[in-house]
Parts: structure tokens; sequence; C-alpha cells
């Protein structure tokens, strides 16, 4: 599992050009169940996404294809985890062993 936080490097107005493109590449991944959960942060200086991948380099690849990476309009930060724990109802984020 990975938490990725994106900081916005360019003015608003480029990140806003981009977010049509953006959520369409936030809804293909969910679709595809390698994201879990993603928003905007507060203050809005950029976003949060919590993602499953098979390893680093497939995460890697898969953020690779985001219009924000693409265009530099944000950076990213990772990181990997392994839940252990988790409140009711989101048992589906454990892994299965």
């Amino acid at each position: 599992m990975f938490v990725i936080t994106l900081t916005y490097t360019a003015p608003i107005e480029d990140v806003d050009a981009l977010m049509p493109e953006h959520l369409e590449w936030l809804d293909r991944h969910y679709a595809a169940g390698a994201l879990v959960a993603s928003g905007r942060r507060v203050p809005r200086t950029g976003g949060v996404i919590l993602a499953r991948a098979a390893d680093r380099d497939a995460l890697d690849a898969l953020l690779a294809e985001d219009p924000f990476r693409r265009e530099g309009v944000a950076t990213y930060d990772v990181v990997e985890f392994a839940p252990t724990r988790t409140a009711p109802g989101l048992e589906g984020l454990l892994p299965v062993v």
C-alpha cells in the first residue's frame, strides 16, 4: 500500500486546466482497483492518494501517466506501508495472507 502526497509546483490555473484529464486518470485507476482513496489537501496545495500496487516500480509506472506529473505541475512524495490493522469496514485494505 502506498500513500502519495502531491504538491503543486505551478499556478493553480495551470493545475485546474489539467483537472479534467487528471480526474479521468483517477477514474481509470479506480476502475482497475489500483486506487483506494484520493482528495485535495487543505489548504489546496496539492492532493493525497492512497494506492495499491504490486511494487514501487508498478506504482511509478502508474504515476507517470498522471497528467499532473506529465506536465510538471506537481511533485510526488511516496510512502510505502504494510497495513496490519483497520477500522471496521476497511478490512479489504489488509493484505491477503
